[in-house]
């Protein structure tokens, strides 16, 4: 029997226990909280639920987790257990998962290093089997907040799934033939790989340039200027797969294709017909690619064009350019020159007060069934 299961199921009774929670920082539900984990002999032993428990000894309310996040961090096993909080993940509340540590390229995990963890799931309580739930943040918890030394875990087999139900279905119906030929089809650990190359590279990323993540992330927090943000990361990891000599080629041509594939086409069909940032973010790319030719439409299918890295590279160009500003202009400044900057490619409706979707992707989203 998996040694995990018996802590699975413990947790999952008590959530059902619980629920619903009304204000899951009130000190008197965190009281009773610790001592239903106290008395559950399952859980007690466990040392993250001990670490838990000591933080609401510390932090009746719960507004701070050092323990639990040292224990975490320190990754004394491999096992994350909290209370979470979450308004982009609802199904998270009280939850328990097992996590393996996917491998990564030494020369990518040093030379682009960040507190990233690629992991594929081996136990998960019930919140953890969402399917929007791939990742889980430090402020994920329930103290809401995010030090510089704590990890930030993606969960690549549900990346892994997410392609291939979306994903896939789009690169044969929507691109010419030919355009991915490292990953159209390619077997489950190419894309596993791809895909913990893309999350490294993104958090790395996050943390670089004029206007870094988190330190302005109040300032990008606006629709349009999030989506900007994951567009400028995404980007710019797509570049360093193309253009450090020092990766593995075929590695790094798998991830630059599966980054674009991403980018391009699956998150341009969310949120329809309401799109969400990563949406925006897409009609943004598909529209400057296709206005400075890197892709082009021909007979229903999207074409990349020899010229895609260059348009690529000037593109982000143009949003670092922007973000320079902030060396002598005030940031409301820059945050206007970004806005428009991303306003110039996308379909703003200013009586909706919102983005309008490509036509193009959501014709494909209705054909596809997505």
């Amino acid at each position: 029997m998996d040694p995990v299961a018996p802590v699975i199921a413990e947790v999952n009774a008590l959530r059902r226990r619980l629920q619903p929670v009304a204000d899951p920082r009130d000190p008197v539900f965190l009281e009773r909280l610790a001592k239903e984990l106290a008395d559950s002999a399952e859980l007690s032993r466990q040392p993250i639920v001990r670490a838990f428990l000591a933080d609401l000894r510390d932090s009746p309310d719960g507004s701070r987790l050092r323990a639990t996040k040292a224990h975490i961090n320190e990754e004394r096993d491999n096992h994350v257990f909290s209370f979470f909080d979450a308004s982009y993940f609802p199904k998270l509340s009280l939850d328990y998962l097992a996590y393996r540590t996917l491998p990564t390229d030494p020369h990518l995990a040093v030379r682009y290093a960040s507190n990233t963890r690629p992991v594929n799931l081996l136990a998960k309580s019930e919140g953890f089997k969402s399917r929007v739930v791939v990742a889980l943040f430090p402020e994920n918890h329930l103290d809401g907040r995010q030090d510089p030394d704590d990890l930030i875990f993606y969960f690549i087999d549900k990346f892994v799934e997410r392609h291939n139900r979306i994903t896939r279905k789009m690169i044969d119906a929507v691109m010419a033939p030919g355009s991915f030929p490292r990953i159209q089809g390619a077997p489950d650990h190419v894309v596993e790989a791809a895909s913990s190359w893309w999350v490294r590279l993104h958090e790395y990323h996050h943390r670089q340039g004029d206007l870094p993540i988190p330190e302005f992330l109040d300032a990008k927090k606006l629709k349009p200027l999030a989506g900007l943000e994951e567009l400028r990361v995404d980007v710019s990891a797509m570049l360093v797969c193309l253009d450090d000599a020092q990766l593995p080629e075929q590695q790094a041509r798998a991830a630059y294709e599966y980054i674009l594939a991403e980018r391009l086409l699956r998150y341009a069909v969310e949120g329809i017909p309401r799109p969400n940032y990563d949406a925006v973010a897409s009609q943004l790319l598909f529209s400057y690619l296709t206005e400075h030719r890197g892709i082009r439409l021909r007979d229903g299918l999207i074409e990349l064009a020899p010229e895609l890295p260059a348009v690529l590279a000037a593109f982000l160009g143009e949003i670092r350019a922007i973000e320079r500003r902030i060396r002598t202009e005030p940031l409301e400044r820059v945050r206007a020159g970004l806005l428009e900057f991303t306003n110039r490619y996308t379909d703003y409706d200013p009586q909706a007060k919102d983005y309008r979707h490509i036509p193009f992707f959501a014709e494909v989203k209705q054909r596809l069934g997505l």
